[in-house]
């Protein structure tokens, strides 16, 4: 074995055997690819299926540029550097503040969710298979934990795991899919029988965008990238261009497949029991009369959700640890795990029916460290240091296209609250 630096619990080889760009993209596909595939055709039942792909590869291009500013600025500062050091270094101890607590918050949520959702699609995939009925607040509790120990081991760990989920989410996805796909209609996915015009739709789209955003949350990542890499830009260039276009071509063709077999008046009933992960697949079933399909989409379901959580949990993991100055000992690991992971278990075992709701907010309160927060800090960044190792292109127009974009998102959902925007159904 080559002489190597050791970082976060794994040995750091030197350039000649970095570890392969491909780890570190399944682990950014895999964080944005998971709950938000069932979150993104329930809220997209308003705006339907054109305006949806349009949401998507808009929020797409703009949370890749906004990971790709926080890269950018990462680079500036030591392995192992997270936000609390980068904001507070750049904008100040105001704005770190602000960010400290939407990352934390961001993370514990998102957590709640994988743990909601994680439940939801263990109890449907039991009772549908073994007829076995089991507590969803249980199930989440035996799923959080069984994954959690891979965050606790080692990026390296996650990175193993979260590359053999994704190679067995793309199978029993297209296995699934195939399968929803022969049966879809056009009549269908582009609700013929409505008699509304695309315009119709589009006042729709702004209640979605929280969750197009959320669907695309892989930033707390960046810093974890780093730390496994080392300061190699054009290598997690790679894993993040590959991981979050992975990302949105699942999402396209996921809607093709869900879109195109429930009409958008079905999607009422699914919208008023909480949209939860199993209530989806239990409706697909209803429309498509396929038990192979079904089995796979359940399948899917549960490693889609287990790459999502270890992906959030293991960026929430290196935020609390560089928050929390925990150092990468053993005890230290064990620490920072239990600041990870106790607050959203107690959320699942006490209210294990909230994943809809709780991605809604993520989406929120992530407009600022992945869209608001990335623009400025970029800005000072390249004051501060100029670009000695990488720049994101576009200049300073990208910049304020990236911030804009944040305080959209970000008044979309604020506007929702109020009941300011048309919400379907």
């Amino acid at each position: 074995m080559s002489e190597g630096l050791q970082v976060d619990g794994l040995v750091k080889a030197t350039a000649t055997s970095s570890p392969s760009f491909l780890g570190g993209a399944m682990i950014i596909a895999g964080t944005a690819v998971g709950a938000g595939m069932f979150s993104v055709p329930t809220v997209s039942a308003g705006m339907w299926s054109i305006w949806a792909i349009f949401a998507l590869a808009f929020t797409w291009f703009c949370m890749l540029h906004s990971g790709l500013m926080i890269l950018e600025t990462n680079l500036n500062y030591p392995v192992g550097s997270s936000f609390d050091t980068m904001v507070k270094d750049t904008l100040g101890t105001g704005w770190n503040t602000v960010n400290n607590i939407s990352v934390g918050f961001v993370g514990y949520i998102l957590c709640y969710a994988y743990i909601s959702g994680g439940g939801s699609i263990v109890v449907h995939t039991l009772d549908a298979t073994l007829g076995v009925e089991l507590p969803q607040m249980l199930a989440g509790l035996i799923f959080a934990l069984g994954l959690a120990f891979f965050v606790w081991w080692s990026t390296k760990a996650v990175d193993r795991i979260t590359t053999i989920l994704l190679g067995g989410m793309i199978v029993t996805f297209f296995m699934s899919v195939t399968g929803y796909t022969f049966n879809m209609k056009a009549a269908i996915f582009f609700d013929a029988g409505s008699g509304m015009g695309l315009a119709s739709y589009f006042p729709y789209l702004f209640a979605a965008l929280p969750f197009c955003l959320a669907s695309f949350g892989y930033h707390h990542n960046v810093p974890s990238l780093m730390k496994y890499y080392g300061k190699e830009p054009r290598k997690i260039l790679l894993c993040l261009g590959t991981g979050t276009f992975l990302a949105l071509v699942l999402y396209i063709v996921w809607l093709f497949a869900t879109l195109g077999n429930i009409s958008r008046a079905d999607f009422g009933p699914i919208i008023e029991q909480g949209g939860n992960i199993g209530v989806l697949v239990e409706a697909l079933g209803r429309a498509v009369q396929n038990d192979s399909a079904s089995n796979m989409l359940s399948a899917f379901g549960n490693m889609a959700v287990a790459s999502s959580f270890l992906g959030v949990s293991l960026g929430l993991f290196d935020f609390l640890a560089d928050f929390l100055k925990f150092d990468d000992s053993t005890s230290g690991r064990a620490k920072t795990a239990a600041a990870t992971f106790v607050p959203p278990l107690i959320g699942g075992v006490f209210y294990p029916d909230g994943f809809i709701i709780a991605i809604g907010y993520a989406g929120l309160a992530a407009t600022i460290w992945t869209a608001i927060v990335p623009a400025l800090m970029v800005r000072v960044s390249r004051k501060k240091f100029g670009n000695p190792r990488f720049r994101v292109w576009g200049g300073e127009a990208l910049v304020w296209v990236i911030f804009g974009f944040g305080i959209l998102v970000a008044g979309s959902h604020l506007l929702g609250m109020f009941d300011a925007l048309p919400v379907y159904p």
